[in-house]
């Protein structure tokens, strides 16, 4: 199977500029960018698929750029229904540090290492009248008007700085073809509009027998018509302070029996081969989830580490055992992110405990459950009505973790007075 058949088997090809000469070309290395807008400080998983991209065609050989549109960024790629907010010269500057550092950690590479590049190099000096003269007047305002985003806005309003946004991204791929060799972009589907006017540009400007392509990939979207890359509405971020590993692991292991496969062959570098072994195993025995703890493992060694992978595995093993006392406090909070939890300022005994944190409605239910062995703290069983909860015997002196059965948890968090 030629790299580009394997692309597509993967669900990763939905438009090319010339396919079969494409994958003749992709015979010999190749050049080739994928351009990422600065407008957070960190990308989450919704890159990942771009990012991982580019270190497939790495793996091949081929030598990958991520541009950083720095000045792209400025103006933003059109969305679909409002005008993007402008970013400050601070802001950028902070978002493309951020986000470069990601990419050159996951696109890591002793012999081939991927390169950031920032279009606000070439463009911040462009003016107006070059802009005009030398690359305006090879678009035609109904092409453009054509392209789906912009058809889209043109009943809500477009302003005049976005519609220009694909004349600017042309222009990136038409420096990096004159400068650095670049003969091939690649992007979303939702980027199909732009890729084509860079390819279009490049040959009005450089001549028609210029090889250039463009190759976009099908959008991630669970099966459920969700927004991919959200949990419980919050962005899963490849920055370990915003989305630590643990939980990072978690996004994955908590994926669709309908959508795990599909998300394996897109993110997992396993082999053709390895992963329909792997669907074998799903189908048979689904509960047992071994498609979305291999993705688990795979994508958080990537983005984390072998640290964050390690921390991710055990806290994952301590939760599902109950033995949280080889916990750290921090890692404890990570692991109850959202779960209720009750600030305690003097000690208390296990009944008092289970009854102030709505965990049992009375002490009467409260006692017969301790009794019974239904309750651990810090995953030690208590079965002592007046077993003392304090900050003595917090873990860390801080937390204390109360589990009834075997999911329900409750953090203490001992406070001083």
């Amino acid at each position: 199977m030629k790299f580009l058949d394997e692309l597509e088997w993967r669900g990763l090809v939905k438009d090319v500029t010339n396919r079969d000469a494409l994958n003749e070309r992709l015979e010999n290395p190749i050049s080739l960018y994928c351009g990422f807008d600065p407008t957070a400080d960190s990308l989450h998983v919704g890159h990942l698929q771009q990012i991982i991209l580019l270190k497939r065609y790495q793996a091949q050989g081929h030598h990958p750029i991520a541009l950083v549109g720095g000045a792209t960024g400025m103006i933003g790629d059109p969305r679909p229904t409002t005008e993007r907010s402008m970013l400050t010269d601070e802001d950028l500057a902070r978002n493309i540090a951020g986000i470069g550092s990601q990419i050159e950690r996951i696109v890591s590479s002793d012999n081939n290492p991927v390169r950031i590049l920032n279009n606000r190099d070439w463009l911040g000096d462009l003016s107006m009248l070059d802009f005009l003269r030398d690359y305006g007047k090879h678009f035609s305002v109904a092409t453009m008007l054509s392209k789906d985003t912009i058809a889209k806005r043109i009943q809500t309003g477009i302003s005049y700085t976005e519609f220009s946004y694909t004349i600017l991204q042309a222009i990136d791929y038409l420096h990096l073809f004159k400068n650095e060799g670049v003969q091939l972009q690649i992007g979303g589907s939702d980027q199909w509009g732009n890729l084509v006017s860079g390819t279009e540009l490049i040959r009005r400007v450089e001549g028609h027998e210029s090889e250039v392509y463009g190759v976009t990939s099908h959008l991630i979207m669970k099966s459920d018509g969700t927004k991919f890359g959200k949990s419980e509405g919050q962005n899963i971020w490849l920055d370990p302070g915003r989305t630590d590993a643990y939980e990072f692991y978690q996004f994955w292991i908590n994926t669709s029996d309908e959508d795990i496969i599909d998300f394996t062959k897109r993110l997992s570098f396993k082999s053709v081969a390895e992963i329909e072994a792997i669907e074998d195993a799903f189908k048979e025995a689904p509960h047992l989830r071994h498609a979305q703890k291999e993705l688990a493992k795979e994508l958080t060694q990537i983005v984390h580490g072998d640290a964050g992978l390690d921390m991710a595995l055990r806290m994952t093993e301590a939760l599902f055992s109950g033995n949280v006392q080889n916990l750290s406090v921090e890692e404890l909070r990570s692991a109850f992110k959202g779960s209720s939890s009750l600030d305690v300022a003097e000690a208390k005994t296990i009944v008092d405990l289970l009854v102030d944190t709505k965990i049992l409605p009375s002490k009467r239910e409260a006692r017969q459950l301790v009794k019974d062995g239904a309750i651990r703290v810090n995953g030690e069983v208590v079965n002592d009505a007046e077993f003392i909860i304090s900050k003595e015997n917090a873990i860390g002196e801080q937390l204390t973790v109360i589990r009834r059965g075997k999911k329900t948890y409750h953090l203490i968090n001992h406070v001083s007075v």
